[in-house]
């Protein structure tokens, strides 16, 4: 076996965790898979998920969270970028940049994303990020708004993507 490729992996290893972005990504996955469809179709998932994040944060003591059309727009696109390229990541091409993002889309920081692939139903996407510590530490954050989203694309099986923007 060459080592060439396994060096090359550490060598980016380094680099990532030279600029923090493994402690920043660290746990972002969930371990059930989304599925998309054919025309890149989405949906703002916010109103399903908003009672069940609702009760969750009202069982710990916490504060409801609102809607928030600013968060469920940014969670529409990352849903959206995710299908795109059959891939569930925060950081979709080599510039990507969370912060960078929820800026443009006017999410009142500090923010946080939750996503998810695989899942056929709402409920069972707030239920796999419930089941991920830290996930759930994000939904159980200082937040006040909400936006929950769901993207298709056939070309990666038909799969969901899903993408939680929890606000400011």
């Amino acid at each position: 076996m060459s080592r060439t490729p396994l060096l090359l992996c550490r060598r980016r290893l380094v680099l990532l965790s030279g600029l923090g972005i493994l402690s920043a990504l660290a746990g972002c996955s969930t371990t059930s898979v989304l599925s998309s469809n054919d025309d890149g179709a989405s949906g703002d998932e916010t109103a399903d998920a908003l009672p069940m994040v609702n009760s969750l944060r009202a069982r710990k003591g916490l504060s409801p969270l609102a809607v928030d059309p600013v968060a469920s727009q940014a969670a529409t696109d990352q849903a959206k970028r995710m299908a795109k390229v059959g891939k569930m990541s925060h950081l979709i091409g080599f510039n990507d940049d969370f912060g960078k993002r929820m800026k443009d889309h006017g999410v009142a920081l500090p923010a946080a994303e939750n996503i998810a692939a695989g899942q056929n139903e709402t409920a069972r996407a707030v239920q796999a990020w419930i089941d991920s510590p830290k996930h759930l530490h994000n939904m159980l954050g200082d937040f006040r708004g909400l936006g929950v989203a769901v993207a298709r694309n056939s070309s990666s099986g038909n799969r969901p993507y899903w993408a939680m923007v929890l606000s400011s």
